[in-house]
């Protein structure tokens, strides 16, 4: 019965913690456009980053020190 003078305050304290980051969340607009979010990811980016790692797999290829390091 005693840990309960301990388990209710500690369980209030996580309750008002959680609402305080949701609300936090809602405020710095985490929530305003989630269909967006969900478009963004369906895009086609990949170009940007194979072009990226292209030029570092040249840089590699006409590097002598990058073949001992990778060695």
């Amino acid at each position: 019965m005693d840990i309960l003078y301990l388990l209710i305050p500690l369980s209030a304290v996580l309750v008002l913690a959680i609402l305080g980051v949701f609300g936090w969340a809602l405020f710095r607009g985490q929530f305003e456009d989630l269909e967006g979010e969900g478009a963004r990811i369906l895009e086609s980016e990949s170009a940007t980053v194979d072009a990226d790692q292209s030029m570092l797999q040249r840089t590699e290829e006409q590097s002598p020190t990058a073949r001992n390091v990778s060695s």
